[in-house]
């Protein structure tokens, strides 16, 4: 079995809503939540957050989590991800949202094993079932599949059910080292500067995206407002 590690990047200041990551839930950073998530994955050989700040490294000091300090000029997750990978001798890397706190292990794994197969280099998820605000929701990512459930497109605007083809994007992705490697050297592509959608990078240098779908996606915490959803619940 090939080895497999989680990350979880922890940049401090969102854009949308500075600190989210330390928001306490049931007495515990959000990001802690993810992590214990993440450790009952059964493929996973080691769980990671990758911090950027002090203030998070003493946040989360009680809570006996594995942390590691990276640079506080990525400008995205995947950036942040490939500087801890590159000193680690691994297979495969599972870049996992720090606003997850829900995220089922059993969907990690099923990440994992689809990166056994040597023909997968880059795998996320997709969800079948969205309802009307999901649909209309610019912050809801939508993709588009092909009829061997590989990615064509990724689009913010609102689709049409009757449209059909496009599903719920899950912000999580599985890489192999090497892929993860070059994808960061990669330069933006027009698309992903555009839509402010990684996602091109890797559609318009030509690496496939495959899609895993599942029933629903659970929505991340975005702003206050689902954190207080969440807490009710």
């Amino acid at each position: 079995m090939p080895k497999a590690i989680g990350i979880i990047p922890a940049r401090l200041h969102s854009t949308r809503f500075p600190k989210k990551i330390l928001q306490l839930i049931d007495g515990k950073p959000m990001v802690v939540h993810v992590y214990e998530q993440a450790k009952k994955a059964k493929l996973l050989d080691d769980v990671i957050i990758a911090i950027d700040s002090k203030e998070t490294e003493l946040a989360l000091k009680p809570f006996k989590v594995k942390t590691v300090m990276t640079s506080d000029k990525h400008i995205s997750g995947t950036d942040r991800i490939e500087e801890v990978s590159r000193e680690i001798e691994v297979d495969i890397i599972v870049n996992i949202q720090g606003d997850e706190p829900m995220i089922d292990p059993r969907l990690i794994d099923t990440l994992v094993n689809e990166l056994s197969d040597s023909s997968i280099d880059l795998a996320t998820v997709g969800g079948m079932k969205m309802d009307a605000k999901s649909l209309n929701d610019v912050n809801t990512v939508k993709v588009l599949l092909d009829r061997d459930g590989f990615a064509v497109n990724f689009r913010r605007e609102p689709v049409e059910t009757e449209a059909g083809g496009y599903y719920h994007h899950m912000g999580i992705y599985a890489y192999t080292k090497s892929t993860l490697e070059r994808f960061v050297k990669l330069e933006a592509s027009e698309k992903e500067k555009e839509l402010k959608l990684e996602q091109f990078r890797a559609l318009d240098n030509g690496i496939p995206i495959k899609v895993i779908l599942i029933e629903k996606v659970i929505k991340g915490i975005d702003t206050m407002d689902d954190l207080k959803q969440l807490k009710a619940l």
